[in-house]
């Protein structure tokens, strides 16, 4: 039923911000797509056809998203994937069916023909 295409985007959280922006542009060789401001510490960098989340703890993003990366705190936030064309209503039923949560495919993140859901504790068994 679900094709992956390939992985849209994933977003990681980090108190090592320009640390991990340096490593994966200069190292990595990834490309600076879009970044907010300091306060919401967001930037995305793009990898081929896939996009990276970087996300600042210290921001306002970063704090919906509970304590920094280390035990009680999660270094990735969610990915997700862009998948063949496929009826909501049926991806959702499809979810349900097979123990994921369809709660995270919204109508926003259909575009061009190719959906996109995001994955995060939701789709666990």
């Amino acid at each position: 039923m679900i094709r992956p295409k390939l992985i849209d985007h994933i977003v990681l959280r980090t108190d090592r911000y320009r640390e991990l922006i340096d490593f994966y542009c200069d190292v990595l060789g990834c490309t600076l797509e879009r970044e907010t401001s300091d306060e919401v510490g967001l930037t995305q960098l793009r990898a081929g056809d896939s996009l990276i989340d970087i996300v600042n703890v210290v921001g306002e993003l970063g704090k919906a998203g509970g304590p920094s990366p280390n035990e009680e705190g999660n270094n990735v936030d969610h990915f997700c994937l862009q998948i063949e064309p496929v009826g909501e209503e049926a991806l959702q039923a499809y979810l349900r069916e097979n123990g994921g949560s369809s709660r995270r495919v919204s109508r926003s993140v259909w575009r061009s023909g190719v959906g996109t859901f995001h994955l995060s504790e939701g789709h666990r068994r």
